[in-house]
């Protein structure tokens, strides 16, 4: 009869390449965004804080023309906030939840991006305690505009 430990170890020379650790599974990258903002805004910061305790890699612009930015990726007017972000392609205005862009990059629609416009209490880096109130993630391509989240 073989014994157990001989069986695995056998198996896992057969199966396993050599220099692999068993076990070790690379860990998931992260995803990179890239935001650009004003110096003066504070939300802001607690917004990129809310991306990087979401899992995002963040690479943090300060500008004094964020408009311009704005302008350079087609913003639509009714729909800007006070930063704009762009992650994998797509453009990311205000404060959306990284929930709602985890879900862009999974579902990879052909669009332009997500925004959250205004400023909406209680959005990701506008909490202000319990206070809270409705917003919408709203998806945009040159074809128009649709609600993507409710919150």
């Amino acid at each position: 009869m073989i014994n157990r430990r001989i069986f695995i170890g056998t198996l896992a020379a057969v199966l396993v390449p050599a220099g692999t650790v068993l076990g070790a599974i690379p860990a998931p990258e992260k995803p990179s965004i890239s935001v650009v903002r004003s110096p003066d805004c504070g939300c802001c910061g607690a917004w990129i804080d809310h991306l990087r305790d979401s899992g995002f890699a963040v690479e943090e612009t300060l500008s004094d023309d964020v408009e311009a930015f704005k302008d350079q990726h087609a913003v639509p007017q009714p729909l800007r906030s006070c930063h704009t972000a762009l992650v994998e392609g797509y453009v990311i205005e205000g404060h959306v939840p990284a929930e709602a862009i985890r879900t862009l990059l999974d579902q990879r629609p052909d669009v332009l991006g997500l925004a959250v416009p205004g400023m909406p209490i209680g959005s990701p880096g506008m909490e202000m305690g319990d206070q809270t109130e409705p917003f919408e993630v709203i998806l945009w391509s040159d074809s128009g505009t649709n609600i993507f989240a409710s919150y």
